[in-house]
């Protein structure tokens, strides 16, 4: 299989889509120059301006223009380049493209990918590096997806495109540049809605998504040393998530740690945390960022963060 970064797998993903569906297109701001990231690089010499479409630095007329056009039809995918910024697009996800399907009785339908670039990211300060997928899961009518690898990236892309409902796709700034094996061809989709265990173990579960992934698994091998196994779940899809591998998983080791960069209050993890209490009464731990503003300054910048110490530390006192 070739290697590819998180970034490059994006882009061969749309790249597919696009050449198998004509209705698939994208749009947003500086797509035409391959994006703030460089995930649109070289699509808009392909594929034209009529389906790489640059557009004015408005986030709601953008996301509104792609609702109706999700509904008349077409497949876009909306480039909101931080999900920070979607958030002044959030009444035209919220109250028209989550609920159109059922308010129109399954007349209509809105085939739409919104691209949410999240987490703390190079002193991108309190603006431009929250995580906030628990605002999406909250919302019927929303599929929310927060891929960890190159290759889920391809695979879970190329099924959000396809899906007949909007899918806030959420991709962590800090993975772009992370490589690893992704595998070819154009039907090679991951289906949403399924968790993929990253590392096999015995003594505790510990569930995470996006980059708190590989964080857990280094916490993860340096627990290993010390005679204790963590079985590192990988959610993918936060919406729908895979109960039951996370609920045979909680029932094999007794424990569920639930890790996330997302502030901890109110974060998702309470909702897995919650749903083993209540189904398996198994003991049950959050992880996640104390409630404040990210800071610009690298020192006051990590107090925000999620280490693999911290990790590691959790689960000793589970263990």
């Amino acid at each position: 299989m070739p290697e590819l970064t998180y970034a490059e797998a994006a882009r061969i993903a749309i790249a597919e889509e696009m050449r198998r569906d004509p209705d698939v297109w994208a749009l947003g701001e500086d797509l035409g120059r391959g994006g703030v990231f460089g995930q649109y690089a070289g699509l808009a010499e392909e594929f034209g301006p009529e389906r790489i479409c640059d557009t004015p630095i408005s986030e709601a007329s953008i996301m509104g223009a792609s609702v109706g056009a999700a509904m008349v039809g077409t497949r876009p995918i909306v480039e909101m380049r931080f999900s920070d910024f979607a958030l002044c697009a959030v009444d035209e996800l919220v109250n028209q493209a989550a609920k159109a399907r059922y308010m129109f009785g399954g007349q209509a339908r809105v085939p739409m990918v919104i691209r949410e670039p999240i987490g703390i990211w190079r002193s991108s300060a309190a603006q431009h590096s929250q995580s906030l997928e628990a605002w999406y899961t909250h919302i019927p009518g929303l599929v929310v997806v927060a891929p960890a690898t190159p290759a889920d990236n391809k695979g879970l892309l190329k099924s959000a495109i396809r899906c007949d409902d909007p899918v806030v796709y959420m991709e962590h700034k800090n993975l772009w540049g992370l490589a690893g094996e992704v595998p070819e061809g154009d039907e090679r989709t991951i289906p949403l809605g399924a968790a993929r265990v990253e590392r096999a173990g015995t003594d505790v579960t510990v569930v995470s998504w996006s980059r708190m992934v590989q964080t857990c698994a280094r916490a993860a091998a340096t627990l290993e040393e010390e005679g204790i196994s963590p079985e590192v779940i990988d959610l993918r899809t936060l919406w729908p998530w895979d109960r039951e591998r996370v609920m045979e998983s909680v029932a094999r080791t007794g424990r569920l740690l639930v890790v996330h960069e997302a502030v901890a209050v109110g974060g998702f993890g309470a909702e897995v945390a919650a749903t083993v209490a209540e189904e398996l009464g198994a003991p049950v731990r959050r992880l996640g960022a104390p409630r404040i503003p990210i800071a610009y300054a690298p020192p006051l910048e990590d107090q925000a963060r999620v280490t693999d110490e911290m990790i590691a530390a959790a689960v000793r006192e589970m263990a």
